[in-house]
């Protein structure tokens, strides 16, 4: 039987790298004690230079193999350096991989001194002038440097399987007459790769429900062929739960190799039963049209990059699909974490993922390693049921038939299930793939969404997706002027609009899901792309609240403007927005209600839960203030709230017709109305007030927001989780912490230094003192590989503390 030894713990690291480090008896003493995942360097949150990660570093372990253990093989899987790797044994090369975004395996058996200590060395190039990809121009994004994925060992027998790839067969229809999805009776289809195949081989297969008390089913047994390398088995399983968005059924398949009596190897896969298809009228999911809504993410953090554990790659899928409500995830631009993946598949998160790249396309040298890592990506992950689609082209290239036929060919050698796409900015491209994938950035604002598929896709009889939208278009920082900030989220409401108005259209993913460190080629000059409807700490702007109401989970409620006149230009509020997934909002001024808002479908019809536009501020106060008749008062209201939003200069002839015949029909002069406007909006010299909206849902306030003046600011800490548990490796904690007022809203301007301490068990990632932006910041805090008790200490330099417990366990 097999086993797996996790080798993340007890590295030792230099970061220049000595050709005598090779050496088995080379002393390392005097290297940093590291655990991987590792960064080579950490790094600024921002105005850095991206050559403080480019080098070429060393890892060296101990590696202690029993005598019991000779006669098996060993592999060693790294699973990910960046960028290029070369692993030595004993002084020995045993392996080399030229791509940080995949795995490598290598079989070290004929390498180790079986009862000794042997010696283990890691050279990783991080260096961006390799000729490999993503390499060979500028790139919009960093790529750090270190091992940054796991390394393990696994011990098998001589005769194992390489590889298992489990797909599956829906056979009977999978909804009812009513389009609702139910069972339906399936088979699964396993291709297993083998090495050093004997005969008298057996294969065995079973079956059971994931995270469930089931006993595992035999579904089939099978015989294998005589000197075959690649058996195919297939075995019905019955009727099984469908894999969906919202119901992401997960079973294990276990796949056992057998001579004779005795257990050779054993796989087992999780996997759901779905049928993902892309037409040329669009995405289907389980046989029922499903619009793709979804973002896409980069795999790097603050300060450590790319380099962190299970814990935080199964946060981003969970902030994605629970958080922002999405169902659809693109991973620009590379293959990241096998977590990250897990949990989309236990989510119900459908992901496009791609090989590495960004816009260049290098010579025939570079060519191979790209269609390597189109075949690798492929091998990799094709057991992960969430992704619907392979990106097989260079992330906005040109197009290069010759080298996309070979990318294309790959993908359909492995894996015939799934549909190709090829990411472009270029319209009636030539189309290898399956899907043409666009990035439409033609929103400005004022415009169309997107374009329409036949102005873009050069051939309608395949399927069309937007793969980006927004981004640089509009980027957007958390401490941005409080209409920008509203303007990004009204943006990101009309590019979604319109993508559900276009019936053709499969679905978007947005750019993108958080703020991230780029070259100094990009951004706004401080080396980050504000290109996020998050910050790089994941707290949300704005603009995340668009995507947030189109869940039905957690309630919903947000308010574009703090409600504070002094924000804006002349004072004139402009428009303000309330977003939520509530049946309505009420509107109180002070304790006077002022109006009960619905989604109107005015402005958008296909949105399920629409920005809304607050256009009253009066309510009913002029006829129970001023007693008022009911007819003027509502003129005279029109009036004023269309002042309060763009000024008194800038009305519309309509409201200048209804202000003359105040004065004529009224007799009101325009000193009545200042005092009026002064008393019921409020202008200079007028004394804030407070506006409290409640969000009702099947009758029942669900959520509270109140704008009102700030007197106390104090300091809010959101966890991921307070016990760190040591698996594998070690384990971390995300703090994101904002600067907020008395009714928990975000203090948009508060951007105060803070200063944070960690005690016990656990440590910063990270500086010690950061500022927030934008009210906005966070921390991470690792554990130190023993159990224990934690505590982060979180100061502001105007006296407000907060204390966060950590249990750590193993």
């Amino acid at each position: 039987m097999a086993e797996r030894i996790y080798l993340n713990n007890e590295w030792k690291f230099s970061n220049s790298f000595e050709e005598a480090m090779i050496l088995p008896k080379f002393d390392a003493s005097k290297l940093v004690s590291v655990r991987i995942p590792h960064t080579v360097k950490e790094t600024p949150l921002h105005y850095f230079d991206e050559n403080e990660y480019q080098m070429v570093s060393g890892y060296i372990r101990k590696l202690d193999i029993p005598a019991k253990h000779k006669g098996k093989k060993l592999l060693l899987t790294i699973d990910g350096a960046a960028h290029s790797c070369e692993i030595y044994v004993n002084g020995t090369k045993a392996g080399e991989h030229h791509c940080g975004y995949t795995a490598v395996t290598v079989d070290i058996t004929e390498y180790i001194n079986f009862g000794e200590e042997n010696t283990l060395v890691v050279k990783v190039d991080s260096r961006e002038s390799q000729n490999i990809p993503p390499f060979g121009f500028v790139i919009d994004y960093m790529t750090y440097g270190g091992i940054y994925r796991d390394v393990y060992l696994d011990i098998k027998n001589p005769t194992y399987m390489s590889d298992v790839f489990v797909s599956t067969r829906l056979a009977d229809k999978f909804v009812d007459d009513n389009n609702v999805l139910c069972c339906g009776k399936s088979a699964v289809v396993t291709e297993v790769s083998l090495e050093n195949a004997t005969d008298g081989i057996t294969f065995r297969q079973y079956m059971r429900k994931k995270n469930s008390d089931e006993e595992y089913r035999l579904i089939g047994e099978q015989i294998a062929t005589e000197g075959q390398d690649v058996a195919v088995l297939s075995f019905n399983t019955g009727e099984v739960e469908v894999w969906d968005v919202e119901s992401p059924t997960l079973y294990e398949i276990k796949t056992q190799m057998y001579k004779g009596d005795e257990l050779l190897d054993e796989s087992i896969v999780a996997i759901g039963f779905r049928k993902a298809v892309f037409k040329k009228s669009g995405f289907y999911l389980n046989g029922r049209k499903f619009k793709i809504r979804g973002l896409n993410r980069h795999q790097s953090y603050p300060y450590v990059g790319y380099a962190m554990p299970e814990s935080m790659q199964k946060m981003d899928a969970d902030i994605l699909k629970k958080e922002l409500g999405l169902n659809a995830v693109r991973t620009s631009h590379y293959p990241q974490s096998h977590y990250f993946l897990d949990r989309c598949d236990e989510l119900g998160l459908l992901v496009f993922t791609e090989l590495p790249g960004w816009q260049h396309i290098g010579d025939e040298q570079w060519k191979q390693q790209a269609v390597i890592n189109v075949e690798d990506m492929i091998r990799q992950y094709r057991n992960h049921t969430s992704i619907v689609l392979w990106g097989v082209r260079i992330n906005e290239s040109v197009d290069d038939d010759e080298f996309y036929e070979r990318t294309n060919a790959a993908a359909a050698r492995l894996d015939s299930t799934r549909a190709t796409g090829g990411v472009r900015c270029y319209k009636k491209s030539n189309l290898l793939e399956d899907v043409y994938t666009y990035n439409d950035f033609v929103h400005t604002g004022n415009n169309r969404g997107v374009d329409k598929k036949s102005a873009v896709t050069s051939n309608m009889e395949k399927s069309y997706l937007v793969s980006e939208y927004m981004g640089h278009m509009f980027p957007t920082k958390t401490f941005d002027w409080e209409e920008k900030r509203a303007e990004h989220a009204i943006r990101h409401a009309n590019v979604l609009e319109d993508v559900l108005k276009n019936d053709d259209i499969a679905g978007s993913f947005g750019w993108c899901m958080f703020d991230y460190n780029t070259h100094k080629d990009f951004g706004s000059g401080d080396r980050i792309c504000y290109h996020g409807v998050m910050d790089m700490f994941r707290n949300p702007k704005l603009a995340a609240a668009v995507y947030a109401s189109g869940q039905h989970e957690t309630p919903v409620l947000e308010i574009s403007s703090t409600m504070d006149i002094g924000e804006h230009p002349g004072c004139n509020r402009g428009e303000t927005y309330i977003f939520t997934n509530a049946d309505s909002v009420k509107m109180y001024k002070g304790d006077a209600f002022i109006k009960e808002y619905t989604h109107d479908r005015k402005d958008y019809k296909y949105l399920e839960n629409p920005p809304i536009k607050i256009d009253d501020y009066i309510g009913d106060l002029l006829q129970t203030g001023e007693n008022m008749p009911k007819g003027q008062a509502e003129e005279v209201k029109s009036i004023l709230n269309e002042v309060a939003k763009f000024g008194l200069y800038n009305m519309s002839k309509t409201a200048m017709a209804k202000a003359g015949k105040m004065m004529l029909v009224h007799h009101m002069s325009m000193d009545d109305a200042v005092k009026l406007y002064n008393k019921y909006i409020g202008d200079w010299g007028g004394e804030s007030v407070a506006y409290r909206f409640e969000a009702i849902k099947d009758g029942e306030v669900v959520a509270t927001v109140t704008k009102a003046a700030v007197i106390n600011p104090d300091i809010r800490a959101d966890v991921s989780h307070n016990e760190l548990v040591e698996k594998n490796s070690y384990d971390v904690a995300a703090v994101r912490i904002n600067a907020v007022d008395e009714s928990g809203n975000v203090l948009p301007y508060y951007n105060d230094p803070v200063i944070l301490e960690a005690k016990g068990a656990i440590e910063l990632i990270g500086p010690s003192v950061m500022a927030l932006s934008g009210g906005m910041g966070g921390t991470y805090v690792k554990s130190k590989g023993k159990k224990g008790k934690g505590k982060l200490i979180i100061k502001t330099v105007n006296g407000i503390e907060k204390e966060i417990d950590f249990t750590i366990d193993k």
